[in-house]
């Protein structure tokens, strides 16, 4: 799951690419304190899970020692509301004005700035808002997909940042080789929306664990976007949003109320309109929050493991437009590989790389008859893995009443095979691979000479998490084979189960990998527990599933992301851990589980208890303290 905000990109695509050295550094909320309000307490680690057999023996050194946990109750104060138990249970209320965290600090300070015609204007515009625009939203129902009540609702719903809380609770040992943070991106609406709602329209919100020397530290906070930034000077949501809002007449309607706040100076449209809350990737030195709506926007990691919003970041001027949220490193040139998509111009997609030095390739066009949803991609260790599928941008369907985002029912979907290296686009191969739609590829890689063999979760409906939809969505994990040589492709079910949201070992990402690490989306969108996939194996269907952890009713988590224990290529590929938040819908209390890769049960060698709750989110990233160390000031 992840955002896809590209409906508004380019309604001045100038617009989007200035301004990208601002450093906003102040804080939403830098007194605020979160902590668990109930007596801190030993918790059985295997408590929240279904069936966990003993743990088989460890004797690598760097596995859980045997050694009694230790906890801490030097915990800081949490101001009202903010505390985890005392927080009704959020599967047994809807959204309340007082769940979004910006809307206690409303201070309408942008317009303190205004002159008496902006004040006017800002009046007259704010009427038509909440007249014309609001009756028009009114005559028709919304649908599931963009109703605030279903898509931001109890654990979906947002939650305040979080200081940094040191020594929290550990139960178990912290494997001496975890050491880095484990950072997790997400939507977490700081205002109140005015009309419609998509999970993926929230503001990017990043909570972060700590680990060092088996002690854990939490925050959470606001990736500080040019977008959240506007807002939170006017005091309230002003900018579109582009999956809830944008689609038919009323749209178009707030696409215009937009361009006017901005051409009266209400609201700055010049520096970016994205919401940076899907990819994390660590990079050259920076860490980088990302949406396909702008370009992404580096994060620092402090010494106490706070986190500090840099800016928007253009790779030094030499990126000229947004990047989606899902790049690619290749483990062993580090070569940086990316796409980028447009929705309302030629060219459609662009290719790029970025070179370990920080140089940027020329931009490779690729040429498309109208533009497409690209999500994510995938590299092998000479080629891109390009997916051109049947879910398209079609603005004009706005015009009729419709939603901009359609499934192309027609379209033959293809995969385009590029040399990594290309120049242009004359060496790309399309090959078609029917009633195909991968939101997300989780690997690939090259068999012979001939042979391109692509892991993805093919999803149907394909419109499904965009539009409402009568059919029950699935999401089935598949290997995919392109022949070069022949043109032609097939597909095969690996496993029935609806896996969304996971990882390889990122040190084999491009090459042929046996394990996938993936949450069992079950039942949509809510994640039950997590299955290690064993990708080569073709017997019967629950053969292929070498590991499984199912959680505890009522208990739901997200993205699992594995941890190689180290780099050493002759360590076996699932020689790691599995890193991912659950949360305990019951009690309204998070955890960071660590579970044990090998094991057939994925076995939990250790939880941290966290004091604030944890949204379901989107995607993360592990950053080793090696990494930490070279950040770029």
């Amino acid at each position: 799951m992840s955002c896809s905000g590209r409906l508004f990109l380019d309604i001045h695509s100038v617009g989007t690419l200035r301004g990208s050295n601002s450093r906003p550094r102040s804080r939403l909320h830098s007194s605020a304190k979160c902590k668990n309000s109930t007596q801190l307490s030993r918790v059985d680690v295997k408590s929240h899970f279904a069936t966990i057999p003993e743990r088989p023996k460890m004797i690598d050194s760097c596995r859980p020692r045997p050694a009694e946990p230790t906890f801490s109750s030097d915990l800081s104060v949490a101001s009202p509301g903010q505390l985890q138990a005392s927080e009704p249970k959020p599967h047994q209320r809807s959204i309340r004005p007082e769940d979004f965290p910006g809307n206690g600090l409303a201070r309408k300070k942008g317009s303190s700035d205004w002159n008496p015609i902006q004040r006017l204007a800002a009046a007259a515009l704010d009427a038509v808002e909440n007249s014309f625009i609001a009756s028009m939203e009114k005559k028709f129902p919304l649908p599931k997909s963009a109703d605030p009540e279903i898509q931001i609702s109890g654990n979906f719903a947002p939650v305040a940042e979080c200081p940094v809380q040191h020594e929290l609770e550990v139960v178990g040992q912290i494997p001496d080789c975890l050491e880095g943070v484990y950072v997790r991106n997400g939507a977490n609406p700081l205002f109140e929306p005015v009309g419609g709602h998509h999970l993926f329209d929230g503001d990017g919100m990043i909570h972060a664990v700590k680990l060092k020397q088996g002690i854990a530290s939490y925050c959470s906070r606001f990736t500080r976007t040019h977008r959240l930034s506007q807002e939170q000077k006017i005091g309230r949501a002003v900018y579109p949003k582009a999956i809830g809002e944008l689609h038919g007449h009323s749209g178009i309607a707030r696409l215009g109320l937009y361009v006017a706040r901005s051409l009266f100076g209400l609201v700055d449209m010049w520096n970016g309109m994205g919401v940076a809350n899907a990819g994390l990737i660590f990079i050259n030195g920076r860490l980088l929050a990302m949406s396909e709506d702008d370009l992404p926007y580096a994060v620092r990691v402090t010494e106490s493991g706070d986190l500090d919003t840099v800016g928007r970041y253009d790779f030094d001027k030499q990126l000229k437009s947004s990047m989606i949220a899902h790049p690619k490193i290749d483990p062993e040139t580090k070569e940086f590989f990316a796409l980028s998509y447009d929705i309302i111009k030629k060219p459609f997609l662009k290719y790029f790389m970025v070179r370990p030095d920080g140089t940027k390739s020329s931009d490779v066009t690729i040429s498309l008859k109208e533009p497409t949803m690209m999500h994510d991609f995938a590299i092998t260790k000479n080629y891109v893995v390009v997916p051109d599928q049947q879910v398209v941008f079609r603005l004009q369907e706005m015009i009729r009443g419709g939603s901009p985002v359609i499934h192309d029912k027609e379209k033959v979907p293809r995969f385009g095979l590029l040399p990594k290296y290309a120049s242009d686009e004359s060496e790309l191969k399309w090959i078609e691979v029917p009633d195909c739609f991968c939101f997300h590829l989780w690997n690939a890689w090259e068999e012979g000479e001939d042979e391109v063999v692509v892991i993805g979760s093919c999803m149907t409906p394909p419109d499904a998490i965009f539009n409402e939809s009568d059919s029950a969505l699935r999401s089935v994990l598949s290997e995919i084979r392109l022949n070069l040589k022949t043109g032609l492709s097939t597909r095969r079910e690996i496993t029935p189960m609806n896996l969304e949201a996971g990882q390889v070992n990122r040190n084999l990402l491009g090459r042929k990998t046996r394990y996938a690490y993936l949450a069992i989306a079950e039942p949509w969108p809510k994640v039950s527990g997590i299955a290690k996939v064993d990708l080569h194996s073709t017997g019967p269907l629950e053969e292929r599933v070498a590991g499984k952890i199912m959680y505890s009713p009522g208990c739901y988590g997200g993205e699992p992301f594995f941890v190689p224990r180290s780099s050493d290529p002759a360590a076996p590929e699932d020689d790691g851990y599995i890193l991912t938040f659950m949360h305990n819908e019951e009690t309204s209390k998070s955890e960071l589980l660590i579970l044990d890769a090998r094991s057939p049960t994925l076995e939990p060698v250790a939880t941290v208890k966290l004091p604030s709750r944890v949204p379901y989110g989107f995607h993360g990233t592990f950053i080793t303290s090696e990494e930490l160390a070279k950040q770029v000031p």
